[in-house]
């Protein structure tokens, strides 16, 4: 807690809880497993989000967030391991935007139905439980001090699952995604890997909504991943630069909270959109002026 002091104005009261590192040293010794728990979805973060990019998920995965947060509300709700809970909803929403396929790309209205149901049980499973109101908002906008060791052991083991498959089925699903009637036609089982995909999109939701919370996910799974993509089209170039960001992102804004009694999402999101604007600015720099003779065509067409 903060105390008032005697003539300070309103404004360096607030920017003093969003920056304030008098004892960041002592602090620091207290969240090495949160930093651990950042890197691990830093890495996954940034490999399933090239995915989910060139899959067009976004909404998916903003669905998946509401189901998982309504699974981890219940689960706080009734006194049952949260990341249990967590898990449960984001496999059960995985699977059934799994079975739509590539109609969830072409008709996101049933992404759109699903994900305020999600969130509005998991309003009402908050609202009826009567503990601690810290564990309620850390759901929502995530926490730093959360994590202890057996948290970190089921982080780390679901990173090892997630990584695993994705190394698996990366070149075919890396196909499928950028032309899936070509991959069909070349063989590569479309069709399988779109709810395997979404299996391990989930793993990778309900890993991250124990950290970043379930409003803000999409700073830690899309926004890495689309920086990449606006400054290089390699697909080996891209994990890269998604994962770079990614682990600047999550560990970054873990630092940054780390002197604050704000939450830590603020910060992860702040670092990956700003990570994202300083892309779009060298795409746009690196982009070459268009040439005046190959557009006259189009405006005397459009005329």
């Amino acid at each position: 807690m903060h105390s008032v002091l005697p003539g300070a104005l309103p404004g360096s009261i607030a920017w003093d809880r969003v920056f304030d590192f008098s004892d960041y040293g002592a602090l620091l010794a207290l969240v090495h497993n949160s930093l651990y728990a950042g890197a691990l979805l830093g890495l996954i973060g940034g490999l399933v989000g090239v995915f989910i990019v060139a899959r067009d998920l976004p909404f998916a995965v903003h669905g998946i967030a509401e189901l998982s947060f309504a699974g981890a509300a219940f689960a706080l709700l009734v006194g049952v391991n949260v990341v249990l809970g967590s898990l449960v909803g984001s496999v059960l929403a995985a699977v059934l935007f799994g079975v739509l396929g590539n109609r969830a790309r072409e008709h996101n209205s049933a992404i759109g139905v699903l994900m305020p149901f999600g969130l509005g049980l998991g309003v009402l499973f908050l609202a009826l439980y009567q503990g601690r109101a810290a564990n309620k908002f850390g759901l929502l906008t995530g926490q730093i001090v959360a994590v202890d060791n057996p948290q970190l052991v089921s982080l780390a083991v679901l990173s090892a699952v997630v990584l695993v498959a994705l190394l698996v089925m990366w070149r075919p699903l890396l196909f499928a995604s950028l032309d899936a009637d070509v991959a069909a036609a070349r063989g590569v089982p479309v069709r399988l890997l779109s709810p395997v995909f979404m299996l391990v999109l989930g793993l990778a939701v309900a890993m991250s909504v124990q950290i970043v919370g379930a409003l803000l996910v999409l700073a830690l799974l899309v926004t890495p991943a689309a920086a990449a993509t606006r400054i290089s089209s390699s697909p080996f170039v891209v994990p890269l630069l998604s994962v770079g960001f990614a682990l600047t992102a999550m560990v970054g804004g873990m630092l940054l909270a780390l002197g604050s009694s704000v939450p830590i999402s603020p910060y992860v999101t702040t670092v990956s959109f700003t990570i994202y604007l300083v892309c779009r600015v060298v795409a746009r720099v690196r982009r070459p002026p268009a040439r005046v003779e190959a557009s006259r065509p189009v405006v005397a067409e459009v005329v």
